[in-house]
């Protein structure tokens, strides 16, 4: 048990037989042998060893050390693909959402232009002595008036848009 917990101690440090023999003022075959329970360290080196390996003594003695879990890079990247994923997923519903959204302007701009179309403005009959047709009147000019010069731009920009935001591949 002692072996076994030199060993992992010594691995999660990151030190090599030979990085530890250095550092203790031993040979590397005396920690080899440490670490194959062919002998085992006195007191004073017991100690050096766990201030070397910043482990307690009890736990070289008795516990058993489990090894760090190595793969923390691994785990890392998992859930960065996995949060990767959950994105992609977003910034496809949002092209999807703003698509369609895109298409029913391209419907209502067209559907709005079919109507002033066959509306054919019929403002321009009414009578502008009574204030509150000459306000209507005057309303729906000032629509009719920026849509028909809005509308190539927005259309433009919707089919644009539309073209941009379809699913690829």
């Amino acid at each position: 048990m002692l072996n076994e917990n030199i060993r992992t101690a010594r691995k999660a440090k990151g030190l090599s037989q030979e990085e530890l023999s250095v550092k203790l003022g031993v040979v590397r075959q005396t920690v080899s042998k440490w670490e194959q329970a062919l002998s085992v360290p006195d007191s004073d080196m017991l100690i050096s060893l766990s201030e070397v390996l910043e482990t307690p003594v009890n736990t070289l003695l008795g516990e058993t050390i489990t090894a760090p879990e190595a793969d923390g890079l691994k785990v890392i990247c998992e859930k960065l693909e996995i949060i990767n994923l959950q994105l992609a997923e977003r910034m496809a519903m949002r092209r999807k959402t703003w698509h369609w959204l895109l298409i029913a302007l391209c419907g209502v701009t067209a559907a709005i232009f079919v109507v002033l179309s066959k509306l054919c403005s019929p403002y321009l009959g009414w009578d502008y002595s009574n204030p509150e047709t000459a306000v209507v009147g005057v309303l729906f000019h000032a629509f009719e008036w920026l849509f028909v010069r809005l509308t190539p731009g927005v259309l433009i920009g919707t089919v644009a848009g539309i073209l941009m935001t379809r699913k690829r591949g």
